[in-house]
């Protein structure tokens, strides 16, 4: 018994040819139905008498097409593929054989060889990705997850501003709250060095790729690899771990679908409009949401660990930045130019690096080695008129006041002066 493979137009045209062989239709019928020339249908009818339904499957199955690309051609693009263009998509590995080697194919032509080939999977081959739960850490303090959750918290009775949460991975308790206008490296700064106060240091925070703990540009080269915020975290020898998608960190994202829901409609009965008022409420709110909603531990034991003498906490959370001194003892900082004091100290400095601190309260420092620098501001804006014609008795009360105007600009801060997202109020201090 012979098993034929036949298409659905074939298997068409056997059934109307048994009907003409049987006389149950006339030869025009028959080509009204296969839509074909009364000749075509003399042409099948012969064929099908002579061979059967085998004379009716095209020739041409199981054969390359006329139209397809030589089999090196195909090769020679595959090959090009893989050793350039692997992770590229079929429409950009298309573009980049035609433009650097000359092969001219079409995106459809591309996309079924890689595919094929096992390069590329189409849609339906794809499989969302497993995110499989994993255990708790097993102690407090071992690891806290941290993370910006902006949302109009105050509904349409405040702006929209951003939450700075910090929730235990082991308890699910939350660990600090806080409203900020949006996430800054100083809004991080201030939060790290409050939750340092009350509970110690813990062995790792659990952070997303936000750039405040990563450095996120291609390519970077310089510096040492840390943004400030992971700078001050090392400093204290404790480690920060960015997670690869927001499912990581599902205890932080889970609280935070649960605050945007619990904690807005708390604040509306309260009639709470304010970032201030907000903050001043969150204490409350933490006790009761950790009452309802902690877990306790699988261990007793708590891996916060004390600060010590040497954790200076002004010190670590400062922003800080080298710069290179000139021969003329200036520096550049934020479009300001700072000019160094000339003293024993500061006269060997000429193109050494010195380390600028910018505190979160709008202090400056200017340190070697540990020492602080004495300097001022250059202000361009600051000008005297030379040309002032003044009489000798009148000389004396021209230069107090232009003393007074000196020392006036130098002990407040300039408008140029560098200003960062999440800073306080300016306290400027010279030297």
């Amino acid at each position: 018994m012979t098993v034929l493979t036949m298409s659905r137009p074939e298997i068409d045209r056997v059934h109307v040819l048994k009907d003409l062989v049987a006389e149950r239709i006339t030869v025009r019928e028959a080509a009204q139905l296969l839509r074909i020339t009364r000749r075509q249908v003399f042409r099948l009818l012969k064929a099908y008498r002579d061979q059967g339904p085998a004379a009716l499957i095209s020739k041409k199955r199981g054969k390359p097409s006329n139209r397809s690309y030589p089999p090196v051609l195909r090769s020679e693009a595959l090959a090009l593929i893989k050793a350039n263009y692997a992770d590229f998509g079929p429409t950009l590995a298309a573009e980049k054989l035609s433009e650097r080697h000359g092969l001219h194919l079409g995106v459809e032509t591309v996309r079924r060889w890689m595919i094929t080939d096992g390069i590329w999977q189409d849609r339906r081959q794809r499989l969302k990705p497993v995110h499989q739960p994993r255990y708790r850490r097993e102690c407090v303090g071992e690891l806290v997850q941290i993370d910006g959750s902006e949302h109009w918290w105050f509904e349409d009775r405040g702006p929209q501003c951003t939450l700075i949460v910090f929730i235990d991975d082991a308890t699910s308790r939350l660990m600090y709250l806080r409203f900020v206008e949006t996430e800054s490296t100083f809004d991080y700064f201030h939060a790290a060095r409050t939750y340092l106060e009350q509970y110690g240091k813990p062995v790792a925070f659990y952070s997303d790729k936000h750039a405040t703990f990563r450095v996120n540009k291609v390519g970077a080269t310089q510096g040492d690899g840390m943004t400030q915020f992971g700078r001050a975290l090392h400093q204290l020898n404790i480690d920060i771990i960015c997670a690869n998608a927001p499912q990581a960190k599902g205890r932080v994202e889970r609280a935070n679908g649960t605050l945007q829901d619990r904690l807005v409609k708390e604040m509306r009965l309260e009639g709470i409009s304010t970032m201030e008022a907000a903050n001043a409420f969150l204490p409350a709110f933490i006790e009761d949401y950790n009452r309802r909603f902690a877990k306790a531990p699988f261990s007793d034991r708590d891996l916060h660990r004390p600060l010590n003498e040497h954790d200076d906490l002004d010190d670590v959370f400062a922003w800080k930045e080298e710069r290179t001194v000139t021969y003329n003892l200036t520096l550049q900082y934020d479009k300001v130019m700072f000019i160094l004091e000339p003293n024993e100290i500061t006269r060997p400095l000429a193109r050494q690096r010195v380390t600028v601190y910018d505190y979160p309260d709008g202090r400056f420092e200017i340190k070697h080695k540990g020492i602080c620098l004495p300097y001022r501001i250059y202000d361009k804006l600051r000008q005297v008129d030379q040309a002032a014609i003044v009489e000798n008795k009148r000389l004396g009360p021209i230069l107090a006041y232009v003393a007074e105007r000196q020392k006036e600009l130098d002990m407040k801060r300039s408008q140029k002066a560098p200003r960062r997202q999440g800073q306080g109020k300016s306290i400027f201090k010279v030297g």
